[in-house]
């Protein structure tokens, strides 16, 4: 699902691109209460030459993002790029180079597009087992360093085992505003 967080004539505002999955399409909640919205509401009372595009979609992975970032790019035009993907590829147990690669093409593309971009990390559950969960983990440092962007370590950085919906995967509501902080964190140093 593709949402547009602002009207279709606002082209004078600088956009910021969400390019994810699930978490960040706001998968069991109300749009209102994403994560996405929340960074909505949060850049117009502080940045208002913001504006949010969430070019999010449950069930995404880092190929599907490979064959819609262009056309993503194109549409939208994006400052700001922040890449939320790899989690369902690290549940499928797709191979990590794979992913990578993915991630890396995706990345690339969003710089040659003239955008900042921002890497979301994930991380695997333990039943995932080593060394699959290190290497996943291992994969977005990397990019990040390789292609000198920001990383926010952990989207979920702080959201309690008890703020999950009944799947153990995606956040509740309650929690939806703490990711929001931990995005702003980072994010805040691209918005010039």
């Amino acid at each position: 699902m593709l949402t547009l967080l602002f009207p279709l004539g606002a082209h004078a505002a600088k956009s910021i691109m969400v390019f994810g999955d699930s978490l960040s399409a706001g998968y069991g909640l109300a749009i209102d209460k994403s994560w996405v919205h929340l960074l909505q509401k949060e850049l117009k009372r502080t940045q208002s030459g913001y504006n949010v595009v969430n070019a999010s979609i449950s069930g995404e992975t880092t190929a599907g993002g490979k064959q819609r970032i262009a056309k993503a790019l194109k549409q939208f035009k994006p400052k700001v790029v922040i890449v939320e993907l790899g989690a369902n590829d690290g549940l499928r147990g797709t191979p990590i180079k794979n992913m990578e690669a993915n991630l890396d093409y995706i990345i690339r593309k969003s710089l040659e597009a003239g955008a900042k971009v921002l890497l979301l990390g994930m991380k695997l559950p333990p039943n995932y087992g080593e060394p699959y969960i290190t290497q996943f983990a291992d994969v977005y440092p990397r990019l990040a360093n390789r292609h000198h962007i920001l990383l926010l370590p952990f989207l979920l950085e702080g959201v309690r085992p008890d703020q999950f919906q009944a799947d153990n995967l995606h956040p509740v509501a309650e929690a939806q505003q703490h990711i929001m902080l931990n995005v702003m964190q980072e994010l805040k140093h691209l918005l010039h």
